[in-house]
């Protein structure tokens, strides 16, 4: 399995176009309550846009000069599995070593961000009891990932 650590890819320049030959894709346990989709998936799509800051597009404006904050350049792709659809998918991440944003169910246990590192942190990689997973990557190794999966209705 590979664990190397994940090195972001320089951001294209400012106003740049790029092609997307890449995807992003979040994938939820079935199980879940509507909440706790939400939630996984706003918590998980925040590590991808901070961790690859190539993903992130220029702040937008509207007509009469208000900013907002920039999003993804490409849409998001959200899927739903079941719990061994999560625990493959989540090993095929790693061994094709994707930019990757993982989300357990004992995250919803803690109440803050050490807390939440703590809990990942105490339980071994094939021990997760992963309810989510965001992936970030070239198109064909993404869907490789999420193979099983199915588009969230």
């Amino acid at each position: 399995m590979n664990t190397e650590p994940i090195r972001p890819h320089a951001r294209p320049r400012s106003g740049e176009a790029t092609p997307v030959d890449t995807k992003i894709a979040v994938l939820v346990r079935e199980d879940l309550e509507p909440w706790q989709r939400l939630n996984v998936t706003a918590f998980l799509v925040s590590g991808l846009g901070t961790g690859i800051p190539e993903v992130i597009g220029e702040p937008y404006e509207d007509a009469d000069g208000v900013t907002y904050l920039p999003m993804f350049r490409q849409p998001v792709l959200v899927f739903e599995g079941t719990k061994e659809t999560l625990k493959a998918a989540h090993a095929r991440a790693l061994s094709r070593a994707l930019p990757r944003a993982v989300f357990t169910a004992d995250l919803f246990a803690t109440g803050n961000d050490r807390d939440n590192r703590a809990a990942v942190r105490a339980v071994s990689t094939a021990d997760l009891d992963v309810v989510g997973l965001a992936v970030h990557g070239p198109r064909n190794g993404v869907d490789k990932v999420l193979k099983g999966a199915r588009m969230h209705p």
